[in-house]
């Protein structure tokens, strides 16, 4: 039976795993550096929250971490508000063709399955995401990528130039290099005009003056009619290793038209 043993409220065992956060004062870590002791099949290993090679290569771990641990519920939060807008829309769900942008091992996925996307098609940078998604969600996906989005290969980019997908979906990959602006920006231009978009993203990164570069790419999408923002909603997205409340903003819009070599050129 699964149980939750505190002591400093730092140590944790559940689904199989004996997970240890170290105790961190005054916010002296930040949230792209957390990390753990995880203790599986008797074996230690230290593993930082942003090494998802390593994450994924565990079967169960990174439900377990983030979403039994941290109370993550990014996923639910950004496929319910694209449901809802969907719905206020002459579309509907089931013609949802999807590619999923940083699609790990297919959590987001399984959401748009749920509201009956007729098409699943993921993308991430790392072959321990496709090897997981294929072993924790056998068949959910029709294709999975590894690709690298700043430089599309062109076996890939002929590939997906076939499909016609009509929303993009990237959920709690944003904002710290693991998909930079150019990633995003590319794979935003495989969507057909008109589509869907819905993505979340810590707040900061939508901060003027952020170092990122996506505040800038998505206020220019909206000033250049590029993007129409449907919905946006702030929310907590996990609880950090202290305890304390992350939040995200989720948006949700429709593709008004291709994002032009102009900027494409200013993000690389």
């Amino acid at each position: 039976m699964d149980q939750i043993v505190k002591e400093n409220g730092k140590k944790i065992r559940k689904n199989g795993f004996s997970i240890r956060i170290p105790e961190i004062k005054n916010d002296t870590l930040t949230q792209d550096k957390e990390w753990c002791i995880v203790k599986y099949q008797g074996e230690e290993k230290r593993i930082r929250f942003h090494d998802y090679h390593e994450i994924f290569d565990i079967p169960g771990l990174y439900e377990t971490l983030f979403y039994d641990v941290l109370d993550c519920n990014s996923p639910e939060t950004v496929c319910s508000l694209l449901k809802q807008e969907i719905e206020n829309s002459s579309i509907s769900t089931s013609d949802l063709s999807v590619l999923d942008l940083g699609a790990g091992n297919g959590m987001v996925a399984e959401e748009l399955s749920k509201l009956g996307a007729s098409t699943l098609v993921g993308v991430d940078i790392i072959d321990e995401a496709a090897k997981a998604a294929e072993r924790d969600r056998p068949g959910l996906y029709d294709h999975y990528v590894v690709a690298d989005f700043t430089d599309v290969p062109e076996p890939v980019d002929q590939k997906l130039d076939k499909i016609d997908f009509n929303c993009l979906a990237t959920v709690s990959a944003l904002g710290f290099g693991d998909i930079p602006p150019l990633a995003f920006a590319q794979a935003y231009n495989y969507i057909s005009t008109p589509g869907w978009v819905a993505f979340n993203i810590k707040d900061r990164f939508l901060e003027k003056n952020e170092s990122s570069g996506f505040s800038k790419l998505i206020q220019e999408m909206f000033d250049c009619k590029i993007m129409k923002l449907k919905a946006q909603k702030r929310y907590r997205h996990r609880n950090l290793i202290d305890g304390n409340p992350l939040y995200y903003t989720a948006i949700v819009g429709t593709k008004e038209s291709d994002i032009p070599g102009s900027i494409l050129e200013n993000l690389e």
